[in-house]
């Protein structure tokens, strides 16, 4: 079936290439939705503020077919066709183009060789093993591939890692721009935490005049395994010992498969944006989720929970050594996680040796750079 999809697509858009390139065209290809504060979103609105440009917002949502009125599903419906149609030819046509994450139809795309295509990607920094580094099929890693050789360039957050994404990618390193990503300008400068907080202490006033402590766990690969992430949290633990200080908020990833919130902690899974929980919390809790870069961006602590490290290093493995990379204690057990938040350990030297590493600009430009560099300079 999918296979039938991207065939389709393919088609639409090679057809459509006999309509010339439209200069002032970008295009915005998001085939995972990320949010309204990824650094897709956070540049199109960037150069929407700048003027001048034809805007097109492509999204793998747009073939979600709603079943629950006559009228949602004819409308569902055409907005499916028109990804096909309307939108492969404004893709076709477009002079630069911007994505979030591998749009797989790509491989089989004919861009013209005035189109600049450029992965921004949706995570910074090197940490555990992505792109053409993480467990595929031979069938989805040779897409893969087709899809890289498509791209002009491939953003990234510092020149330290620059020769990761290049191999992740499959490019040469020429193609990788360490120019820093438009998300880092949102979290840096681009809210006003104290309102973010208000705000949360409306929602759950509980925890009001607290400390929040966010648990945040990456999938595994089977549901089995996303359910033992819950039940290795010992709340009653963390309230006795730390509940009046201390609030534990829960934010599952996306792609667990089964999990159930725990009672006794603030369930922020959905409804809240990681983003903006990573500007009000205090601390995190993780074991190999990306969210520790943006923490270490901040400068906040963080613990992690590896309780099933061993098991997940042959599963995905990591860039580097695990236990002396990151930015913060390794434990393996609730009791631990529990006594590093009353005593913690001095890791300041080792956050920031991670934010150094993995961050080239801690400023609000990248989103500016990324512009100058590729619009401004092409168009």
């Amino acid at each position: 079936m999918k296979k039938l999809f991207y065939s389709l697509y393919a088609l639409f858009f090679n057809i459509s290439r006999i309509f010339p390139v439209k200069k002032n065209r970008i295009a915005f290809v998001a085939p995972h939705h990320g949010g309204e504060a990824d650094s897709l979103s956070i540049l199109r609105e960037f150069v929407e503020k700048k003027g001048g440009f034809d805007i097109v917002s492509i999204s793998t949502c747009d073939l979600q077919i709603d079943f629950s009125s006559v009228g949602r599903l004819f409308s569902s419906a055409l907005k499916a066709v028109g990804f096909f149609t309307v939108k492969a030819k404004a893709l076709a046509t477009a002079k630069y183009v911007f994505l979030n994450d591998n749009f797989m139809p790509m491989a089989s795309l004919n861009f013209s060789k005035e189109a600049v295509v450029t992965q921004l990607w949706h995570a910074e920094g090197a940490f555990k093993k992505f792109g053409l580094h993480a467990p595929l099929t031979d069938d989805v890693r040779e897409r893969e591939k087709k899809c890289s050789e498509r791209l002009t360039y491939v953003i990234c957050s510092s020149k330290n890692v620059a020769p990761v994404y290049a191999e992740a990618f499959g490019v040469d390193e020429s193609k990788i721009l360490p120019l820093g990503t438009p998300r880092t300008d949102m979290l840096l400068c681009g809210c006003d935490i104290n309102k973010l907080r208000a705000d949360f202490d409306d929602k759950h006033p509980e925890c009001k005049g607290k400390k929040l402590v966010l648990y945040a766990p990456t999938f595994r690969d089977s549901p089995e395994s996303d359910k033992s992430l819950i039940n290795k949290i010992d709340i009653n633990a963390f309230n006795a010992e730390l509940g009046e200080e201390y609030c534990l908020l829960v934010k599952l990833h996306p792609q667990i498969h089964s999990a159930e919130p725990v009672s006794g902690t603030v369930d922020v899974t959905n409804g809240h944006e990681i983003n903006d929980l990573t500007l009000i919390c205090d601390m995190l809790i993780t074991d190999y989720s990306s969210v520790c870069m943006d923490f270490a961006l901040l400068s906040k602590p963080c613990i992690f929970f590896a309780f099933d490290l061993a098991s997940y290093e042959k599963e995905r493995s990591f860039y580097f050594d695990y236990k002396s990379y990151v930015p913060g204690p390794v434990v393996s057990d609730f009791a631990s996680v529990i006594e590093e938040i009353k005593n913690p350990r001095k890791s300041e030297e080792k956050l920031r040796s991670f934010r150094d590493f993995n961050f080239d600009y801690i400023d609000c430009n990248s989103t500016e750079r990324i512009f100058e560099r590729i619009i401004s300079s092409n168009h």
